[in-house]
């Protein structure tokens, strides 16, 4: 009988492949012009408000886990997603470098830490999938831990669907040529330098073992519990709206959205009298 082990793909398979991407012919689409983009867009972002008065009403837990390649998209849609959301049932978690005590630690700790109350949504930018992918194949784990992480994360997963969270997990897949094209682009543009790092650029000449390890990753946890969700994400506007309206279409809801509300007319008191403008400080209006 086969094992996990012996179903992951060898280098020779992984060679010119990114993901699950050039396995299947896409046919080319015609780009979204702004203006079609936008009116989807609102429409999902309705849906998303309905989606998280639901989420409160009903006390659910929702994890939603975003990885895929540098430049991929990720964040983008995590934002989309956020933007037109309360904070305070949605939010973003996208943890650093984990400090030595973090390092001591078992290793799922600090993401159980940001795991949702009842009633939140929380949006993992990265995940405890970091082992599988950067991890691994920069050198920044032994391979024990490695290993251990391929053996326990089904298990981890498992915990926390078994405890009545929603956990929803995200591949964004990217070709080679487009990650090119968006480097490129974030190294010319100085608002958005920030977004690529020494790391990204060594990321570069190993792309094959980033291939190899996500095949061996999704080996593992691509499980029917559990199963990865994958975003073909060259085209970045097509693929925020696929994942949004993929997102609304795994959870049941209702829509609770609270009824417009009445505005009363504002009430003036002639006997209070404002001070003088001359005594506040006003920002310079320089547009």
């Amino acid at each position: 009988m086969a094992t996990k082990k012996d179903k992951v793909p060898t280098k020779a398979k992984a060679v010119g492949k990114d993901d699950l991407y050039h396995d299947i012919k896409q046919e080319k689409k015609k780009k979204l012009n702004p203006g079609e983009y936008e009116e989807l867009l609102l429409t999902l972002e309705i849906e998303l408000v309905k989606l998280q008065e639901w989420v409160k009403a009903n006390k659910l837990k929702v994890v939603v886990v975003f990885e895929g390649r540098d430049a991929a998209g990720k964040g983008g849609v995590i934002k989309t997603i956020a933007g037109c959301l309360n904070p305070r049932i949605c939010r973003i978690v996208a943890l650093g470098i984990p400090t030595e005590k973090e390092k001591s630690q078992w290793y799922f700790q600090r993401y159980a830490s940001e795991l949702p109350a009842g009633g939140e949504i929380v949006l993992f930018d990265r995940s405890w999938y970091n082992r599988a992918g950067v991890e691994q194949v920069m050198g920044y784990c032994t391979n024990d831990e490695y290993e251990e992480f391929l053996r326990s994360c089904p298990e981890f997963e498992k915990m926390l669907i078994r405890s009545g969270t929603i956990l929803i997990k995200y591949w964004f897949s990217v070709s080679d040529q487009e990650q090119e094209k968006r480097f490129q682009d974030r190294i010319k543009d100085p608002s958005k330098r920030w977004k690529i790092s020494p790391m990204d650029i060594e990321s570069r000449d190993k792309w094959v073992e980033y291939s190899m390890a996500k095949d061996k990753m999704f080996s593992y946890t691509d499980t029917k519990q559990s199963p990865w969700y994958v975003v073909r994400a060259d085209d970045k506007k097509r693929a925020r709206l696929n994942c949004i309206s993929h997102l609304l279409s795994l959870i049941p809801y209702e829509d609770l959205t609270p009824k417009p509300l009445k505005l009363p007319s504002l009430k003036h008191d002639v006997a209070y009298v404002r001070p003088p403008v001359t005594e506040q400080t006003f920002v310079p209006e320089k547009y």
